[in-house]
Formats: C-alpha cells, structure tokens, sequence
C-alpha cells in the first residue's frame, strides 16, 4: 500500500517550484496528512512531534520519534532521517531538528509552514531554528487540490470498499426484517459497517497505512436522522424509518465517502417528496461540477433545487468538500469558496434535506472532476426504489 517512487518525484519536483514562486528556502511539513503526502510515511498523531523538511534545493530530511524508526523502515521510507529519543526530552524533537539544519545545505532564511500548524509548533520552532523566519504559505495545500494519477486508483479502491459497506448496513436490516426478530440499533449497524470496511482493507493489503481513519460510519434513523452529524444512539431503528448510513472509507489513505438515505417498509408521500428532491438535487448538483465553473456556483446551482421546490428552511450545509488525504480538504463547494474547479479534483456532493421531529435525507458521492465531465467514484444506487428495506413481519 505505498504509492511509487515516481509520485513522490513528481510531488517534490513541483513543490520545490512552488517554493522558488514564493520566494522560499523550503517547507517545513508539521502534520500527518502533509508528511504522508510528501514522503510517505503515515504515522498515529501523538504528543510526539513528527516534522519533515523540505528544502527548495537539496535532500529532505524527517524528524522521527525514535519508536518510529523500524515503522518507517517498515513502510519502505528512505528519506534521511534522524530521530529524538522521547517527549517532552532532554533534547526536543524541535532541538533535534534544528542541529541537523545547522550543517552545510541546512535550513534557509525563509521557511514554509501550513496554516494550519499549531501556536505551541510554530513558537517552538522559531524559537529553536534561529535566524530564520517561519512563513504560513498555501504551497503543499495547492499541490493536493488536484489528485496526481498514482492516486487515483487508491480512492477508486476505497469507492469500492465504501459502497460494500452500505450494502453490509442494508443486509444487517435484511436479515432482522426476515428472522422476524428485533432490528438492529443504530450503534450495532455503526459498528457492523465500520467492521466491515476494516476488514476489507486488512483482507486486500499486506501493509495497511492510515492517517485517520480506515472506516468510519454516522447512522442515524427516524428523527435523529434531521441531526446532520448526530452520532449513533442506542435506538433501533423501526418500520416506517427513514436511516441515513453515512460512511467513508480510505486506502493509503485516500478517503472516500458514500451516503445513502433508506426507507424502512412502504415510503409515505412525505418521504417520497422530500427523498426525491433530495435526489435531484444531488443530480443537478453533481453534473454541475464540470471544469471553469467555481465552488459557489456549484454550491448555488446544487442548493437551489432545493429552494425552488420550498424546502430552504431545511437545508442546514453546503453542497461539498474536498476529500483527499484528509475526509474533509480544500476546496469547498459552498457560497464563500471562489475556487476554480479542475481536473483532478475530487469532492462529496452531498446536498441534504433535515426536517426537525421527522427525519433527514442525504444523499453524497465522492466525484472526481474531469476535463469531458464529472465521474462519480462511488456507485451505490441512488434512486428511491432501490433504497426501500423490505422485509417479512
């Protein structure tokens, strides 16, 4: 499960162009899904810090807890590396880092670092790299808007996996319904999902790696379902349900995320009005995510659907996100993002419809954008007859 040599070439060969656009000496890579981007090692976040320097010119270089070092040989990493003994230490992992800066070819005047990386980071870096000014720079977050190739087929992989793990839900509900025994709780059908996707992924790879998460799984019926990310309860779900599995799954992790809402037994006319256009919405929605158009506008055209057919009072978020190394990444398919969409990227559409005291409705595909059209990676089906649960009494 480790990408090729070549993806971290060509990662590099256009991060350190980047770098010489922005005027920088190099990147300073502070948080798992950049370290794992840009080198390939994954690692369990911790106390204990993990940083990887990426010069403009010249060898990258990690920084490693010393527990770590067979796990980075284990995963093929052959970056120069050093390592510090323990947390807090004698000798601090920022300490550490800065005396392997000081030699010839070391640390530059101008340092990158993500926005995102902590004020305890930054100051502790600062204060151990002197002479050298930390700058936050949308570099490294520019190179993972759009997926490289050798990427592509690893969220495929996970589409896949993600898809099996609704099916897995509906069969849990199947075989109540037929044993004519109690229907599962939320919290069952939660864990027999995220099981099943885990177990996927331990059956199909020989080194599974992980930034996050391997499966993960929200599942919600009735009215918990209007709670857009309420968490499982111990309530089962009963006939006449609406339940909504929403699940993600990740392989070398590169998310996806597949959303099916459900219908338990004969749909009322009420759940049929608001699944339908939940349905079109996230149709239309979908198809507008072609190359040259802007997150809002998709945002927009996806939204109004539902607006047009007097349900905005029930629309609680934005259309989409971003997923890549992280669930939820740049960009964001929502009125205040005025990216450009292009190919390579990928994004949940995932319109919802949350009626307070009835139920939710969410339907969600992780799409990739390309130049002829979007493609939907996850392909579980989406239309209302489809989605009813029946079953003996």
């Amino acid at each position: 499960m480790r990408l090729p040599d070549s993806f971290y070439t060509s990662v590099r060969t256009r991060l350190s162009e980047a770098l010489d656009e922005r005027g920088l000496d190099g990147y300073l890579a502070t948080s798992p899904p950049e370290v794992a981007f840009l080198s390939g090692f994954f690692y369990i976040a911790t106390e204990r810090p993990v940083y990887l320097w990426m010069p403009r010119e010249g060898e990258p270089l990690l920084v490693i807890p010393r527990l770590d070092e067979e796990y980075a040989a284990q995963q093929g990493v052959t970056l120069p590396t050093v390592s510090y003994f323990e947390y807090p230490g004698v000798v601090s992992a920022e300490e550490t880092l800065a005396a392997a800066l000081s030699r010839p070819g070391g640390a530059g005047r101008r340092i990158g670092v993500s926005a995102g990386v902590s004020v305890a980071a930054f100051r502790a870096l600062s204060g151990a790299i002197g002479g050298a000014e930390l700058v936050t720079t949308d570099a490294v977050a520019k190179l993972r808007l759009c997926k490289f190739p050798e990427e592509i087929p690893f969220h495929e992989a996970a589409a896949r996996i993600c898809d099996e793990m609704l099916a897995a839900g509906r069969g849990l509900i199947e075989e109540a319904l037929a044993s004519g025994g109690p229907l599962p709780r939320e919290d069952e059908i939660a864990r027999h999902v995220i099981g099943y996707g885990t177990d996927q992924m331990y059956a199909n790879y020989d080194l599974v790696v992980y930034t996050t998460k391997l499966a993960g799984g929200l599942v919600y019926a009735g009215p918990n379902s209007a709670l857009p990310h309420g968490l499982p309860t111990r309530r089962r779900v009963q006939p006449g349900d609406t339940l909504i599995l929403s699940l993600g799954a990740a392989v070398a992790s590169r998310f996806v995320e597949s959303e099916r809402t459900f219908i338990i037994g004969e749909p009322t006319a009420e759940q049929v009005r608001y699944y339908e256009a939940d349905r079109l919405a996230q149709e239309i929605g979908t198809q507008a995510m072609v190359v040259g158009r802007t997150c809002a506008e998709v945002n927009k055209i996806c939204l109004d659907v539902l607006r047009d057919q007097g349900l905005g009072d029930y629309i609680r978020h934005r259309q989409g996100h971003g997923i890549g190394l992280q669930n939820h990444e740049a960009p964001w398919v929502e009125d205040g993002d005025h990216t450009v969409l292009a190919p390579g990227m990928l994004l949940s559409s995932e319109p919802g419809v949350y009626v307070p005291g009835h139920a939710g409705y969410r339907i969600s595909d992780t799409v990739l954008v390309q130049q002829d059209g979007p493609r939907r990676l996850t392909g579980y089906p989406r239309d209302l007859a489809f989605n009813i649960i029946e079953g003996v009494r």
